[in-house]
């Protein structure tokens, strides 16, 4: 069985965020040809799972860079990878050491998720946490509000460079995580960062499907460092060509253009579908 692995965002999306046209009619091709696919993606489940409804990704997704693995026949995630107490106190304190406010994923024993953060400093912050509260899936709550017995999965923040750098550096020091930062969309003065358990990486978790599934070949695609994981596994990677350089360097090749259904080409040829 080969195993197929999509990213997301740069990668099947295109420029607007959407599965195209050809990229649905291409995953229906593959589903009714038998050929395996799935996802794994920086997103979290109430992020993604809209977009994939309908599509043919019934195998395990995987969201949160690998820190889970949701198995969509029994409604249920199958892995977590979570942060340690000390973990989650040295990020918090990182932080709010920077003025910065963390935003504190969680995941409840019911599978329920929530999202806490500590006072708003700015109107970058606030547009944030008015962001998050508009998507109307998951609450957004003080953290004065966090419960006791909640799972954290991940911590993230958006501020100016000058402000995350140094959290970055902590948690390059800390072996227990790894980090993901990259330019704010709405103003490249301002850096996004996303930490969490650093067993909780798209290489392990897709490792963790491959025995589970009893999958012998695994194929996957990306365009960006949160990939890097998955391109050191799989049997073959492919960056697509508005992947950044050193991913292009890491894969077995580079593919079109994620605008212009790089993916999907690649995929009917490579499936004659």
């Amino acid at each position: 069985m080969e195993l197929v692995v999509f990213d997301l965002d740069g990668t099947l999306l295109n420029g607007a965020s959407k599965l195209s046209p050809f990229t649905i009619e291409t995953l229906g091709k593959m589903n009714r040809s038998g050929v395996a696919f799935t996802v794994a993606t920086g997103r979290t489940f109430h992020g993604a799972i809209d977009l994939l409804a309908g599509h043919g990704f019934q195998l395990p997704h995987i969201y949160k860079n690998g820190v889970v693995i949701w198995h969509p026949q029994k409604q249920t995630y199958t892995h977590r990878y979570l942060l340690t107490e000390n973990e989650i106190r040295h990020i918090i304190e990182a932080f709010m050491s920077r003025d910065v406010c963390p935003f504190v994923f969680t995941l409840d024993k019911k599978d329920r998720h929530a999202i806490y953060h500590a006072p708003l400093n700015n109107a970058v912050e606030e547009r944030l946490a008015d962001k998050l509260g508009r998507q109307g899936k998951v609450p957004v709550l003080p953290i004065s509000d966090l419960p006791g017995d909640v799972d954290i999965t991940n911590i993230s923040a958006i501020a100016h460079a000058t402000a995350i750098e140094p959290v970055i550096k902590l948690v390059a020091s800390e072996p227990g995580l790894i980090a993901f930062a990259g330019d704010a969309i709405e103003d490249k003065q301002l850096r996004w960062m996303d930490i969490h358990h650093h067993e909780g990486n798209k290489g392990a978790s897709i490792t963790t499907l491959r025995h589970e599934l009893g999958v012998s070949k695994v194929l996957c695609f990306g365009d960006s460092d949160n990939d890097l994981s998955m391109f050191a596994m799989a049997d073959e990677s492919y960056a697509t060509a508005n992947a950044k350089a050193h991913v292009k360097d890491a894969a077995t090749d580079v593919i079109g253009h994620h605008d212009k259904d790089g993916v999907a080409i690649f995929l009917v040829e490579r499936y004659s579908l």
